[in-house]
Parts: structure tokens; C-alpha cells; sequence
């Protein structure tokens, strides 16, 4: 049989996003963290982007479409759009230069592996006149006169006093043990091997066999002996401060809080307790627990208030130090009776394009350079066109949620993202990567943009109430609720409906355990 190749035409549509579009989008869903090292990134890769001065007026991107651009901004050249503008629409002051925000840059840990290598426990006498060891730091210091040179100045992050980590405060108490080598090696790998909340994840057998591993031996004599030496490293580390690290589980953390406390009723009924199911402990199960431990009901409540006193997470307050600030991008400030909303100039980046490299590329035309100035005309108009619709979604929101800013969480309307998106005729898909990640700062407190969204419940005016405001009037029922008789869910969803609001009481439920409320029978036994 023969082939034969034909020919055909064939019309079809095909939707092409083009590589402006696709950095648009890409822009548009970045928080303020991830734009800064975006434009980090910009300005590493790009030489003809650089940061606008403040006393240097912005000029707007050149258009990428025109033969011809300026190098540098006229006098009168307007303001660029990513610049606050007041509610009547008029531009306001410029925006400031644009700051990198830096991670706090921690000290160098200490080197305890020389420390150990070096000790074999407890201080020398012919060491006595040294230093007390401590973290070793590679940042630069003052000079043999003490003062700094200007151009090694610290920054404030850098003079700021460092917060202990639990290993190190852990690894201090251990240099005052009077221990061999091995045992003092014993002890620092159990500290290394503790979680964030002071915990010991593995048990002594898996860790054991960890050691072994490294080593390359599988002697079940070595193994023996080595997990003997783990034991009594553990029952050193045990005894260190914060009192419970070490622990393997939460039972064994509050014994080993216990055994710290006076031996008074209290304390032996907490340990009798401690003994049972936690579940009946979380739960106050005063029946259960008093005829599994022989306690009477006075008894049992005086060892569950001993527990409440006592810590879970014996590393909380060595938790890392790393504090997230929430820098907001949308400032809200009352005007009298009306909100000014604006973008944060700190997060805004001010670029354009670099004088030098404009005027050599007007006289002397390069392939690769016209690129470049392609790329950052794109990128400076994109961040200018991400401010505008930040902007505008900001000041849809306030104005939908007016009731908020003048009620609280109870005047909270129901929204949602299409409404935004009809509003200002954009597609939903915009407003969705709009409002995540971005923070708005108001006079109520800082929140994500995507607070102001939720779902409506049905009233008997025919109107929805918002989750976030059925939310808030849950937890004032329950605050202003008698201790003696406090509400069911049940009962909550019965005066919801009072409110003309309609909720079931498993919506009810959900919404308190959204708030981290126990139910009615905890609260009670409290």
C-alpha cells in the first residue's frame, strides 16, 4: 500500500503568556521578603538597574514598545505609580529608598568538640589563669586600641546580645562534670541529639546503634557497654537545668519536674498521676483517675494543679531566637472619618535605570546591553503595575470591611474573592495572589489580606453574617458564660439563633475548636 503525504491548513487559538506576563505574575504573589531578595537578585544580575537616591526624582520605566529613552529624568517628570496616593486619587509624597531586610546574622557556635578533644574533665590548675572557654567568634572585632574602624562598625543586630541556645547552655553545666573522655563524649552526643523542645527523640538502643554504625564495629560486648555508657550520660543530662530535658516522652518530663519539688501531697499525687493515661489527664477525668490511683476527688484536683505548674517543653525559652517580624505592605490610618490607605514605603523598591550605561548605550548600540535594557524596563514597570493593584485591592478591602474598622471582628462582612475581583475588574486568580502573603497594618492590629475574606451564614433578614464574626461572638458568649454552668455547643448554636443567625451546633464546635476553646465539660472542671 502506497503513503502519501498530504497538506492542510488548521486554524487554532493558542494562549501564549510572554516572558513580562509570566514575571508580572510571579511578582504579584511575593511577599515583602521574597520581592526584597527578587530585587536583590534584579540588581546582582542586571548593571543597568540600580536604587533610586531620595533626592533623585523617580521617572517612570520607559515605555518597551519606543525606539528612544531617556537616560536620565526630567525636573517636572511625574511620580511613579507604585507611590501612595491619597483617597481623592492625588499622588502623594515620593517613596522612600528602598532597604534590604537581613536575616540577623547569629554568632559563630562554639567549637566543643575541641573542648572535649582537649579536657578530660573538670578545670586545670595550670589553666586557671585562661579564659573561661565560650563561643568563638569569626566577626570582626575592635582593633589591639580597642576602637573600631569606621568601616567595621557593628550594626545594632550585631551589638544586640545574642540569645543562649539550649545546647550551649547545656554544654556549660557539662564542663563542670568531673568526667573521662568517653563519658564526656557520651554526654555531648545526647545533647546534639536533643530536639528544640529538650526531648530525646530515639531511644538509647537506636542511638547506640548509630554510634556503632559510625564506627564500624558490631561487637555485641561493644554494644553493651556502650549503651551502659549512654544510660549514665543520660542520667547526667537528666539532672541538668531546665529541669525535664532529657526526657523520652511527656510522662517522664513532668517525673522529672517532680522529683525537683518539695515531697508534699501535691507533689505525690502529680507523680501518682503521672503514672495514668495522659489522655484522662487532659480530659480532668477526676473519676478515672481517683479509682486508678486510689486518690480522693481533693486529692487527685490538687495533683492536677500541680502538673498544670509544671513546664511540658523544657526548651521553650531556649526556642530559636529568630524573631519573624511582620513587616506590613498596606498601611491604614484614620483621617476623621475616613481611612487613608497607602502601600508601606519601606517595602517598596525604588529602581531605575543607570545613568552611566544609558548614555553609553545612546551613542553606542550592543546587542546583549539592549537586552539588559529590555529586561529592567520590564522589571521596574511590573513592580510599579504590582504596587497599583496592591494598592487598589487594599482600598477595595477597607472599603468593603468598613464595619470592622469601626466595630471589631463582630462588624465583619461576609466576602469573598470574586467580589473583589468584579469590583475592579480583575480576574479572581489576581486578587487570590493579591492577597497572599500581604499584610495590612490598621489600627486594630496587623493582619494577612486573606483575613478579610470568609464565608456567610444565613440570618432571618435574608443577609449572610460572616464566620469571622460568628467566630467572635462564640468567644464573647463564652467569656461573659457562668463558670459554674458553662455553655454547650448546643446551647450556643440555640442563642446564635436568637441572634438570627443560623448555625449548626457541629459549625458551632468547629468555630470553638478554631479558637482553641475546650468544650463545656473542661471548662467547667476548671
Amino acid at each position: 500500500m502506497a503513503t502519501r503525504g498530504t497538506l492542510g491548513l488548521r486554524m487554532a487559538q493558542q494562549l501564549t503568556l510572554t516572558p513580562q506576563l509570566q514575571q508580572s505574575l510571579r511578582l504579584l504573589q511575593l511577599s515583602a521578603l521574597e520581592l526584597a531578595q527578587e530585587v536583590e537578585q534584579m540588581l546582582a544580575d542586571n548593571p543597568l538597574l540600580e536604587l533610586a537616591d531620595d533626592d533623585t526624582p523617580d521617572a517612570p520605566p520607559p515605555d518597551p514598545a519606543a525606539p528612544e529613552f531617556a537616560s536620565e529624568a526630567p525636573d517636572d517628570a511625574p511620580e511613579p505609580a507604585s507611590a501612595a496616593l491619597s483617597p481623592d486619587g492625588e499622588a502623594g509624597d515620593p517613596l522612600d529608598s528602598y532597604s534590604v531586610i537581613e536575616a540577623d546574622v547569629p554568632l559563630a557556635e562554639a567549637d566543643w568538640s575541641a573542648h572535649l578533644d582537649d579536657d578530660s574533665g573538670g578545670w586545670r590548675d595550670d589553666d586557671a589563669d585562661a579564659p573561661a572557654p565560650g563561643p568563638v567568634s569569626t566577626d570582626a572585632g575592635p582593633g589591639r586600641d580597642g576602637r573600631w574602624d569606621d568601616d567595621e562598625l557593628p550594626g545594632a543586630a550585631e551589638r544586640a546580645p545574642q540569645p543562649e541556645r539550649l545546647q550551649d547552655h547545656l554544654h556549660a553545666q557539662a564542663l563542670a562534670l568531673h568526667l573521662t573522655p568517653e563519658e564526656r563524649a557520651a554526654l555531648h552526643f545526647l545533647i546534639e541529639s536533643l530536639n528544640d523542645d529538650g526531648y530525646l527523640d530515639e531511644p538509647l538502643e537506636a542511638l547506640a546503634a548509630v554510634l556503632l554504625a559510625r564506627a564500624g564495629h558490631d561487637d555485641p560486648e561493644q554494644a553493651e557497654a556502650l549503651l551502659a555508657l549512654l544510660r549514665r550520660a543520660l542520667g547526667w543530662l537528666q539532672a541538668m537545668d531546665p529541669p525535664g530535658v532529657g526526657a523520652r516522652d511527656l510522662a517522664e518530663c513532668l517525673r522529672l519536674q517532680l522529683r525537683q519539688h518539695p515531697d508534699d501531697p501535691a507533689a505525690r499525687a502529680a507523680l501518682a498521676l503521672c503514672a495514668q493515661p495522659l489522655e484522662w489527664i487532659a480530659r480532668r477525668d477526676l473519676r478515672r483517675l481517683g479509682s486508678a490511683t486510689g486518690l480522693a476527688p481533693d486529692e487527685v484536683r490538687a495533683g492536677l494543679q500541680r502538673l498544670a505548674q509544671l513546664e511540658p517543653k523544657p526548651g521553650r525559652r531556649f526556642a530559636d531566637a529568630e524573631r519573624l517580624v511582620i513587616v506590613p505592605d498596606v498601611l491604614v490610618t484614620v483621617q476623621g472619618t475616613r481611612f487613608e490607605v497607602q502601600l508601606n514605603p519601606a517595602v517598596q523598591p525604588r529602581l531605575r535605570i543607570h545613568d552611566a550605561y544609558a548614555r553609553a548605550l545612546r551613542q553606542h548600540r550592543h546587542g546583549d546591553l539592549q537586552q539588559r535594557l529590555q529586561e529592567a524596563r520590564w522589571f521596574i514597570k511590573n513592580l510599579q503595575q504590582r504596587g497599583e493593584t496592591l494598592l487598589r485591592v487594599a482600598r477595595a478591602i477597607v472599603q468593603q470591611q468598613r464595619s470592622f474598622f469601626l466595630h471589631g471582628e463582630v462588624g465583619m462582612r461576609p466576602l469573598v474573592l470574586r467580589d473583589i475581583a468584579t469590583e475592579l475588574g480583575l480576574h479572581e486568580s489576581t486578587v487570590s495572589r493579591v492577597t497572599t502573603a500581604k499584610y495590612m497594618a490598621t489600627p486594630r492590629g496587623t493582619f494577612e489580606l486573606k483575613y478579610f475574606f470568609g464565608s456567610a451564614l444565613g440570618t432571618d433578614s435574608g443577609d449572610g453574617a460572616s464566620s469571622t464574626a460568628v467566630r467572635a461572638l462564640i468567644r464573647q458568649m463564652i467569656a461573659d458564660e457562668d463558670p459554674a454552668h458553662p455553655l454547650s455547643d448546643a446551647q450556643i448554636a440555640e442563642r446564635l439563633k436568637e441572634h438570627g443567625i443560623e448555625c449548626a451546633r457541629r459549625t458551632v464546635a468547629k468555630y470553638r475548636e478554631a479558637l482553641r476553646i475546650p468544650t463545656a465539660t473542661l471548662r467547667r472542671a476548671r
